[in-house]
């Protein structure tokens, strides 16, 4: 009985949360959404299309993340069977590929910077705007990894499983989101680099 009132309990005290994350997400999608607009608004005048390839690093990133959905739904799946090595175990891979994901933007950067000689202060804001947008979804990336470890962490000392679920049904919300943000970012990137 009493183990039932404390289940209901944290139940009510959660859901504020899952509001919250649904609030932020609609948020920076509008954020997303503003960003293109503008860059649409602004590479519709004459001469300021973006005329750059992207680097190959964006196409092997957007590999990296699908991946890292497959991993994260994977722990997702394995703490609600209450298997939680295997939860920890995919919990780890997600992190370590956002890490890589991370990283290949940022040579992605490089490549674009160094070797392709386009800058963040370039005269054709068009070619900033690429900055722009994997900039801010690189905080996103952050975010969702920091949420990746604090669900990791919570494995570890044995929450209470209500919490342990809630935790990964979060952490997926946000990480699935971001991804699916950078398909959105990429698909456009792609459409607009000429």
């Amino acid at each position: 009985m009493m183990a039932s009132i404390q289940k209901n309990n944290e139940k009510l005290d959660l859901a504020p949360k899952k509001f919250n994350m649904w609030i932020f997400i609609f948020t920076s999608s509008m954020f997303f959404a503003a960003l293109t607009s503008g860059f649409i608004v602004y590479s519709g005048g004459k001469g300021h299309g973006l005329n750059v390839i992207m680097p190959s690093a964006f196409m092997y990133s957007t590999a990296v993340i699908i991946l890292s959905s497959g991993t994260l739904y994977l722990a997702q799946k394995a703490a609600k069977n209450l298997q939680f090595g295997v939860q920890q175990l995919y919990l780890w891979l997600t992190f370590a590929l956002g890490a890589a994901f991370f990283a290949i933007q940022v040579y992605g950067w490089y490549v674009l910077t160094y070797k392709m000689n386009v800058y963040l202060t370039d005269p054709n804001a068009s070619r900033s705007f690429v900055y722009i947008f994997t900039g801010m979804h690189l905080i996103h990336i952050i975010a969702g990894l920091l949420l990746i470890l604090n669900t990791l962490i919570g494995s570890y000392r044995n929450i209470p499983q209500v919490r342990n679920i809630f935790k990964m049904e979060l952490t997926s919300i946000f990480w699935h989101f971001v991804g699916i943000i950078w398909i959105y970012l990429y698909v456009f990137l792609l459409l607009n680099q000429n």
